[in-house]
């Protein structure tokens, strides 16, 4: 039988996890009595664990609370959170590259070493290449358009536009998205009476925070591919939309993030909204899909750069079936290729 102070850590562990545990149950897992159970349950509580009980079915679950309980991790739940403090260090949350390796620290310092050597490993032999640096957000200003939107409450901020120059809007906030290293703010604008996008790097929430309102629906009902398309209507000069030939879930991992987005259609065709800077690269990201596909709404040229690309592989594919000869510089004796004596 464990001793007390082991037992009460195996309790919590088990109260830590999302379930309602019986009486019964615990007092099985720990191979003690109902009464010891109860008498460890008190214990737990005089420490200032809120471990609550629920009424009729002598269930108990952990509670929030003032304070935060021991973490007991099994060894792949170690070694993932340590792995995602490592690669999170260097994201956009303002604050991030401090806390975050403070806490890896921290966890390190208690991982047995059989699973410290796997994430060291692992950090050493990795290279973070092709990732410019992202701009840095504050955690308070994420906290601060979360609640509205949780809330559904208008959002009042001092926002910054490249383009446009510093403005006053008035939002009803929708969502928060989080894409290619950025965060964006997807909102009613008020205002202008239509939906649209907001770097949260280039804004700063005004308080308090506005009236209550009544939710919109989304274009797509999907705030990651409505964001997707407005970055890429607002972002490149070329734009198209096919129809592949095959389901969504097929062609999913062949569109990388931020080639475009597809849209379902049935279980065997699905819709490609996509950008590039000239039809040429249209061409050579629409045929790397690797199905048959319509041109649903394709910008001039764009035909065009597909028959030359489709030229061009047809003219690779014959000289490679019937290689031209060697030029060694001197005639071929009984070759059949010309006049000879």
């Amino acid at each position: 039988m464990l001793d007390t102070a082991g037992r009460l850590l195996k309790l919590l562990s088990l109260l830590q996890t999302p379930r309602e545990w019986s009486g019964a149950e615990l007092a099985e897992r720990l191979g003690v009595s109902r009464r010891t159970l109860r008498r460890d349950v008190q214990r737990l509580r005089d420490l200032g664990y809120p471990v609550r009980a629920t009424q009729g079915t002598a269930g108990y679950r952990l509670g929030p609370g003032g304070k935060l309980p021991p973490l007991l991790l099994d060894d792949e739940e170690a070694v993932a959170v340590a792995i995602s403090l490592r690669t999170g260090a260097d994201g956009s949350v303002l604050g991030i590259e401090e806390s975050g390796p403070r806490a890896l620290t921290k966890l390190e310092q208690v991982l047995p070493s059989r699973l410290r050597h796997r994430v060291t490993t692992l950090h050493a032999a990795t290279v973070r290449a092709g990732a410019a640096p992202a701009p840095k957000v504050s955690p308070d200003t994420l906290l601060v358009i979360a609640e509205a939107c949780r809330r559904q409450e208008r959002l009042r901020f001092d926002y910054t536009s490249p383009r446009l120059g510093p403005s006053v809007r008035s939002v009803e906030p929708h969502s928060l998205v989080s894409f290619d290293r950025h965060w964006y703010l997807v909102a009613w604008d008020t205002d202008r009476d239509g939906w649209r996008t907001f770097r949260v790097d280039r804004l700063v929430p005004r308080t308090p925070a506005g009236p209550r309102f009544t939710p919109r629906t989304l274009p797509g009902d999907d705030a990651a591919a409505y964001l997707a398309r407005r970055l890429s209507a607002q972002t490149w000069p070329f734009q198209a939309t096919v129809t592949l030939h095959e389901s969504a879930a097929a062609v999913a991992d062949r569109v990388w993030p931020g080639m475009g987005v597809v849209e379902p259609v049935d279980d065997h065709s699905c819709v490609l909204h996509l950008g590039a800077d000239s039809c040429r690269d249209l061409a050579w990201m629409i045929t790397s899909v690797d199905t048959d596909f319509t041109l649903t709404d394709a910008p001039p040229g764009l035909a065009e750069a597909l028959r030359v690309q489709a030229t061009r592989c047809l003219d690779a594919v014959a000289r490679t079936r019937n290689p031209p000869l060697p030029d060694t510089g001197q005639e071929t004796q009984g070759s059949g290729v010309g006049p000879h004596k």
